[in-house]
């Protein structure tokens, strides 16, 4: 019969032995017996209860997803033909979004004939891309695919980003700043 290397429950090792004699060790504790490392010689198993134990790594992965930060991709669609207002308007959401943390991704949508021109999609984008380099960085180049052509855009590390003020409601209707 193989033999076990065994760990109680206070971390202090009790040696080598059969594993129904550790198997009668953890009961008499009212505990588990867990095989902690299968691939030592000898392997080696703890006494613990293995309830507890899961429930405290449950626990552990909760809090450290609390402690992450989504990182979204927001889209930015373009025209060949977008009229400057519409370019500032958008260029403006687009550092808004950069400021939250988000990624963007600007993007040129050719149809038909518009198809024969992608230096005029190319032309935006880098004009977008200059624009911009104050607060962002390009993590891709403009590339055409398809009828499209996209660029993803990350804020520089430079700029932290900044949390919008929230909003709330008083009573009477008017918005406060908070």
């Amino acid at each position: 019969m193989r033999e076990i290397r065994v760990i109680d429950d206070d971390g202090q090792q009790l040696g080598i032995m059969p594993p129904p004699q550790a198997l009668a060790i953890a009961r008499s504790k009212s505990l588990d017996l867990v095989e902690i490392s299968p691939t030592a010689v000898p392997p080696v198993c703890r006494i613990m209860d293995y309830g507890k134990y899961q429930y405290q790594e449950q626990k552990r992965t909760r809090e450290a997803k609390k402690h992450q930060k989504v990182i979204l991709v927001k889209e930015i669609k373009f025209r060949p033909k977008v009229d400057e207002h519409d370019y500032q308007f958008k260029k403006n959401h687009i550092e808004r979004f950069l400021s939250e943390g988000d990624k963007v991704k600007a993007t040129v949508f050719f149809r038909g004939r518009e198809m024969a021109h992608p230096e005029i999609g190319h032309r935006i984008l880098m004009r977008l891309l200059e624009d911009l380099g104050e607060v962002a960085q390009p993590e891709t180049m403009p590339r055409q695919e398809g009828n499209q052509m996209h660029t993803i855009l990350t804020a520089k590390k430079g700029a932290a980003p900044r949390k919008p003020a929230a909003a709330t409601r008083v009573p009477d209707g008017e918005e406060v700043k908070g």
